[in-house]
């Protein structure tokens, strides 16, 4: 990428859709502050809004969105189907178009492969899986609710899964996924990229608090660049071919976040940060139902 142009960089998914490189994420971000940073985002420029309804923050996004001026056909909205919605996917899309106040959203995502019952949440719907809710979610793109479908903390078995079953038509567009130089997940990445799904990092800083902004690589790297950690580590995503959505609600990070035009790294630079030895993730699968595992460490 010679001119390293990110800000307006997109990539192009297997529907022929554009996404944006670069989103803000709203996970964890507080009510009453997400409204704000959805307009600050998209007055410095992102086109690319995430969230989800089991943020409970849908109606805010939307309120930002209509408060920045900009169009809604120049916006990308991602959001995603909540657990206890998996047997309910129309209900579920009609919910949150309600709440973000649109009619349809670019990119709609199966949020986990736990189909959760609601009247339980330490259990699963009888007789109900996630296979049956992406057959369900292959019926949107045809009700111009929805553009784009596709799944996220999916792994390489939860997909090989997928592809087998015949019942299957629609590929993933895309797989959100976590995504920084503590939890790489280059095999996972790179089954995504062979099947023709984008792959997106979530908690691509490494979320709040994260000890990746005290790491001596890339305080190291960042000081010799001139520039802050996390922008090294969305360039660290972007060159890997991903898109990546940083979270904040403070108007100044939202902006620095933004500003990475121009910022190369060299391929000495990324091998020195894929190098990185130490290792955690910011979101397990331990508070998903009984019997529920996600997680199998296979992702490396």
């Amino acid at each position: 990428m010679a001119s390293a142009q990110y800000t307006t960089k997109t990539y192009t998914l297997n529907t022929g859709s554009k996404i944006p490189a670069i989103g803000l994420g709203t996970w964890q971000s507080p009510p009453g502050q997400v409204e704000k940073a959805v307009e600050y985002a998209l007055r410095a420029g992102y086109r690319h809004i995430d969230t989800a309804l089991a943020y409970e923050n849908e109606a805010e996004v939307g309120k930002g969105i209509k408060n920045s001026g900009v169009p809604r056909s120049e916006i990308w909205i991602t959001t995603k189907l909540d657990n206890p919605w998996h047997h309910r996917v129309q209900e579920g899309i009609d919910s949150s178009l309600k709440s973000l106040g649109v009619d349809y959203v670019d990119l709609y995502l199966i949020h986990w492969p736990s189909s959760t019952d609601p009247n339980d949440l330490k259990k699963t719907i009888p007789n109900w899986d996630y296979m049956k809710t992406w057959h369900e979610m292959e019926k949107l793109p045809a009700t111009g609710k929805v553009k784009n479908i596709g799944v996220s903390n999916f792994g390489i078995r939860h997909l090989e899964r997928l592809f087998s079953d015949p019942e299957t038509k629609i590929t993933p567009a895309v797989n959100q996924i976590e995504l920084h130089p503590n939890n790489p997940s280059p095999k996972l990445v790179a089954y995504n990229t062979s099947k023709g799904i984008h792959s997106t990092g979530y908690s691509c800083l490494g979320s709040t608090d994260s000890p990746l902004y005290t790491n001596k690589t890339l305080l190291d790297l960042a000081e010799k660049k001139g520039k802050t950690v996390q922008q090294i580590l969305l360039v660290w995503g972007l060159t890997k071919g991903w898109s990546v959505i940083p979270k904040s609600v403070t108007k100044e990070r939202i902006e620095k976040n933004f500003q990475i035009d121009g910022l190369t790294l060299t391929d000495d630079e990324i091998k020195t940060i894929d190098s990185m030895p130490e290792r955690f993730k910011v979101c397990g699968d331990d508070w998903l139902p009984d019997g529920v595992q996600v997680f199998f460490g296979d992702d490396e």
